[in-house]
């Protein structure tokens, strides 16, 4: 069964790189989903930035975000901290801000958890980005770490 997935991974990268953006996306989730994704990082980088669609850019950060570990969320905020072009920017931001993971309490605390732990990261963008979230959740969400309460979120 190796042959068939290291056909399966081959095929993701040289899809990476076609003119269609559909082709694009799907190669961009099906890498992210991987268990090990060490080895594609930089096609997985290029991807979530990609200059010519932000539909590849949302489902390959949709895709990474689905992990709910931290490498995936780091992979993303890595993006959000490169990302010039604003559409792509905001491309990113929507899946962050939109992963129905992380409306739960369960959820919520996986994110603060991940968010912490990639505030000490080696990466001044990720620690920047995973700042930032932070301090826009806690006074919302958190009471020493803990989600405060489960319900709606108060302006």
């Amino acid at each position: 069964m190796q042959l068939s997935e290291d056909h399966g991974l081959s095929t993701a990268i040289r899809n990476a790189g076609s003119p269609a953006w559909s082709t694009r996306a799907e190669a961009g989730r099906h890498l992210a989903l991987l268990a090990e994704i060490d080895e594609v990082v930089d096609v997985i980088h290029r991807l979530l930035l990609d200059p010519d669609d932000t539909w590849v850019t949302w489902r390959t950060a949709e895709a990474l975000l689905e992990r709910r570990d931290v490498l995936g969320l780091r992979l993303v905020l890595l993006a959000r901290s490169y990302a010039a072009n604003e559409a792509t920017a905001d491309e990113i931001q929507a899946a962050l801000d939109g992963n129905p993971a992380w409306m739960t309490t369960e959820g919520t605390n996986r994110l603060i958890k991940h968010l912490r732990e990639l505030t000490m990261d080696e990466d001044a963008g990720i620690r920047d980005e995973a700042q930032m979230i932070l301090g826009y959740l806690q006074p919302k969400w958190t009471d020493g770490g803990e989600v405060a309460q489960a319900g709606p979120r108060r302006g």
